[in-house]
């Protein structure tokens, strides 16, 4: 079973995105960030389930979709997995910083 790394990144991207969507929904931004955690808590048992990133074109940086949001993470092994960012679809992904990460 994988274990979970929460990049400083994707800690804060979690954070913006709860605190952006608490302006106008409180349970709303609990239920996203819930939602978001327990899709995460799939790559423990299923690392590879994600697609490959298309604009980074590496095998093990991989994504899951979750409604507008991109869940972006680095399968280093199959006991090690960094989640690297959480990214809002609508907004342009700078590929550049991704795989700097990597």
């Amino acid at each position: 079973m994988a274990r979970i790394n929460w990049t400083d990144q994707s800690i804060a991207n979690l954070t913006n995105i709860a605190d952006f969507i608490a302006k106008d929904s409180v349970r709303y931004a609990r239920i996203t960030v819930s939602r978001i955690r327990n899709a995460v808590k799939l790559l423990k048992t299923y690392p590879l389930s994600g697609r490959m990133v298309p604009e980074a074109d590496i095998e093990e940086v991989r994504e899951i979709i979750l409604g507008n949001y991109r869940i972006i993470y680095h399968v280093f092994s199959s006991e090690h997995i960094d989640i690297l960012t959480v990214h809002h679809s609508a907004r342009r992904l700078e590929v550049e910083n991704l795989v700097k990460k990597v």
